[in-house]
């Protein structure tokens, strides 16, 4: 298992506790702060699904004028974890 904790930027969202299995599937999501209702959808959905498979899905979502949204920093999260199998 492998696990971290990313504070993301331009979001609600103040902190996201991401874990993964040894085959690269997300075991756990957590996101502290933005639209809890919402965040918890998008933590049951990505579990159980490979890091690589979550990350494409969420990277690029935008929220409203931002540049960025909270699943889209969700996926930023995803690619520093990647690192840690490499």
């Amino acid at each position: 298992m492998k696990q971290i904790s990313y504070h993301p930027q331009g979001t609600c969202s103040k902190l996201i506790n991401i874990e993964a299995d040894d085959q690269q599937h997300i075991t756990d999501l957590k996101v502290i702060g933005g639209c809890h209702g919402n965040l918890q959808g998008i933590a049951a959905l990505v579990k159980g699904m490979p890091l690589r498979e979550a990350k494409e899905r969420l990277q690029g979502i935008r929220c409203g004028n931002k540049l960025t949204s909270c699943p889209d920093q969700i996926s930023k999260a995803i690619a520093e974890l990647e690192k840690d199998y490499l």
